[in-house]
């Protein structure tokens, strides 16, 4: 019966284009509007490590103190503590070795200039890491491997670049074992880096935004970074730390990230205890007077507590919905016209024996093809309606506007079930039609 009623309900939307097209674009124009909006959304608060969200952790150590003036308290987060280390801190907690992996880390920016003499330098993302960073956050890689332990020791001049670097220097051919310049200096590639596109990238994100910039394109030894100048893209320091780079890297300026790998909650519990009694100890080595405080938090929690879905798109969602629910009042309001002009041809089939539920059925169908066809047009503005924010947001934050399968599967069952609700009471109501006074009126 479903092909019959299908069939009924193409041929009664081909009857009133107009009608028909209205109700479609009602329905497709909410749908555009709140699929684009939940798309950005699902993206942002979605976890970028499902597997392994739980057992990564970044480490806070409070060595800012109860500041309460000036306009520090810009770097500071709702509890007051940093959410960066100092040089000196992830240094020794590098040292400690407390966990079974663990990166300390900074994003800078490095000039790459090509072999070829008739192509100019150019400028690309890169992070300061240890081996540790690349298992401990699944990086797949394309050729190659990350670099070993003993490189990190050495200061050694390699590099991991990633695959589009790889494309743009050497055609995306096998580049393991050839050289990049970077800066002054020559680096060994020890692997390429396949796509790898964490949304959002939670081990930098800077606030919230940098979560989605551009990935980095380079990825070299912390200590050959730190030897080499490499100055790290998110500082912030309490007082001025001198001149001279000794004087940076013993300051108690924050620039710096840690991460660390804890597979069981009693490695977590563990670790806390370790990094609680490295604070106690720096105060009581009379680094600061203050209590020592610290924090651990997991993948989801740091997203979280760093605000990466912020409350304007929280919002958004809520608005785009509300607009949803106006477009599908005025679908209400058209399937109802239409039902109710066709009451000549339900009252004879009700006469020839066709029962309410026979009618509430065939009606039911055809609101459920109208939705179908909205959520076509839902979808194309969709697609649209992310364009326009990939233009706004830049080419860096194009993970956000990427329309997944799961997404055109929540676009069409949201399309279909809310035409199928919309279309409830015009349903109910021509069901209800009483055949026998609408055939003595005719």
């Amino acid at each position: 019966m479903f092909g019959y009623y299908f069939g009924l309900a193409l041929r009664s939307l081909r009857r009133n284009v107009v009608l028909t097209a209205l109700m479609i674009l009602a329905i497709g124009v909410g749908i555009g509007a709140s699929m684009t909006t939940l798309t950005i959304f699902r993206t942002m608060s979605g976890d970028p490590i499902p597997d392994r969200s739980a057992q990564l952790f970044a480490a806070q150590i409070d060595n800012y103190g109860p500041i309460t003036l000036g306009s520090v308290k810009a770097f500071l987060t709702s509890d007051a503590l940093p959410t960066n280390l100092t040089y000196m801190d992830a240094v020794a907690l590098m040292r400690a070795r407390a966990a079974p992996r663990e990166a300390a880390m900074f994003g800078t920016t490095v000039a790459v200039t090509p072999s070829d003499p008739g192509k100019l330098p150019f400028q690309v993302p890169a992070r300061a890491t240890y081996t540790d960073f690349f298992p401990m956050f699944e990086v797949p890689f394309e050729f190659g491997a990350p670099w070993s332990a003993a490189d990190d020791e050495a200061q050694a001049p390699v590099v991991v670049i990633a695959r589009k670097l790889n494309d743009q220097l050497f055609g995306g051919a096998d580049s393991v074992g050839r050289t990049v310049r970077i800066g002054t200096d020559d680096y060994r590639v020890a692997g390429v880096i396949d796509d790898w596109e964490p949304a959002p990238r939670f081990f930098d994100v800077g606030g919230g935004p940098n979560g989605f910039a551009e990935g980095e394109q380079v990825y070299v030894p912390f200590t050959r970074a730190v030897a080499s100048h490499m100055g790290g893209n998110n500082m912030s320091c309490l007082k001025p730390p001198g001149s001279g780079k000794d004087a940076l890297l013993h300051s108690e300026c924050v620039w710096t990230e840690f991460w660390a790998w804890l597979p069981t909650p009693s490695a977590a519990r563990a670790y806390r205890a370790f990094l609680t009694g490295y604070a106690a100890s720096q105060r009581d080595s009379g680094r600061f007077n203050w209590p020592a405080r610290v924090a651990l938090r997991n993948v989801r929690q740091w997203l979280s507590y760093n605000h990466v879905v912020s409350g304007d798109v929280s919002m958004l969602v809520l608005v785009s919905f509300a607009f949803l629910a106006v477009c599908l009042l005025n679908a209400v309001g058209l399937m109802l016209a239409k039902f109710m002009a066709r009451t000549t041809q339900v009252s004879v089939r009700r006469a020839l024996g066709a029962d309410a539920r026979a009618i509430f059925a065939q009606c039911l169908v055809e609101a459920g093809t109208i939705g179908l066809a909205g959520g076509a047009v839902g979808l194309a503005l969709t697609v649209l309606g992310l364009a326009v924010a990939s233009g706004l947001f830049g080419d860096g934050a194009a993970v956000l506007t990427h329309l997944s399968a799961a997404d055109v599967l929540i676009a069409i069952v949201l399309s279909v079930s809310t035409a199928l609700v919309a279309g409830i009471y015009p349903t109910w109501r021509a069901a209800r039609i009483q055949p026998a006074w609408q055939l003595k009126v005719q």
